[in-house]
């Protein structure tokens, strides 16, 4: 009858009556997060920016050798001064940015690469297999981390690749004992069991279950070690087994310039300082994604 609600009016006053459903909590909190992650952000991308136009951010060829400027101090010619053979010390702190950044991160992913896939074979199918493959990775772990890339580098001989080599080797292992831990968790969860039971494969299980569910403390570890093997290449170059003369490299820089800290102190100091600041830029970086991706870590920091 006229005047009387219908069921499809009483079903829209019910709805339009009903609360609103909460807003959907977002994941991150992006304005909480600590500004570590913003400003070892800031200074990578500008690491990364100097390492793409060196070439023309620089005054001097790195290798162009002034006879008639020997250990010159920082002046507006040579702001960083020149070394022991008139090399412009900051051209070669510059181009210096591109081979550490280049040897960090393709050693970083050699290790990774290689960890990963043993941790991931290691943790799916267990037995001889896995005993066999993390005694290798404990093997290599045990040896300090710059003396087996010392040794390694003596092996294979110097040169930026067999540097990179080295140091993917050298963190190896604990990509492997990383994944592995967390396969070892993600394989019990319900929905890679019900997989199982529907008959995936081993190799559908390792990247389309598995896989996916472990990558969070895999990037947190890749962004750590960056400055880890950084500091490395550096180490290797001061001793000689690193980047070969005349590239420009901070380690080959501080070694030669270290005799001369009494007369020419800059020629150590800017090299120092371009080590001391790509290290901590990562590090702040990587404890920065910690707190990102780490959802107890992430909720301290909320409350």
């Amino acid at each position: 009858m006229l005047g009387q609600p219908s069921a499809v009016d009483a079903s829209a006053a019910q709805v339009l009556a009903a609360p609103a459903p909460p807003p959907r909590r977002r994941l991150i909190q992006w304005r909480r997060l600590s500004p570590r992650i913003w400003i070892g952000l800031s200074v990578v991308g500008l690491m990364i920016f100097l390492a793409a136009t060196a070439d023309f951010l620089t005054p001097y060829d790195p290798n162009y050798q002034d006879y008639s400027a020997f250990r010159q101090p920082p002046s507006l010619d040579h702001p960083f001064g020149t070394d022991q053979v008139g090399r412009d010390v900051y051209s070669r702190v510059i181009y210096g940015t591109r081979i550490s950044l280049l040897v960090g991160v393709i050693a970083v992913g050699i290790g990774m690469t290689c960890g990963v896939l043993i941790g991931l074979i290691a943790g799916l199918y267990r037995g001889w297999l896995d005993e066999t493959l993390m005694r290798v990775m404990d093997a290599i772990h045990a040896f300090p981390a710059l003396v087996l890339a010392l040794a390694i580098t003596a092996a294979l001989g110097t040169g930026i690749v067999n540097i990179m080599i080295a140091i993917g080797i050298v963190y190896m292992p604990s990509y492997a004992r990383l994944v592995r831990g967390q396969v070892l968790s993600v394989r019990e969860r319900d929905f890679v069991v019900a997989a199982q039971l529907l008959g995936a494969s081993m190799p559908r299980l390792m990247f389309l279950h598995i896989w996916p569910n472990v990558t969070a403390p895999i990037i947190v570890q890749a962004s750590l070690n960056v400055s880890t093997a950084i500091l490395t290449e550096a180490s290797l170059s001061f001793l000689g087994l690193g980047v070969r003369p005349p590239t420009p490299s901070w380690g080959s820089s501080l070694q030669g310039g270290y005799q001369y800290l009494s007369t020419a102190p800059w020629l150590s100091i800017y090299p120092g300082i371009a080590i001391f600041i790509a290290v901590l830029a990562f590090n702040l970086f990587g404890d920065g994604l910690r707190q990102l991706l780490d959802p107890r870590l992430r909720a301290r920091g909320e409350a």
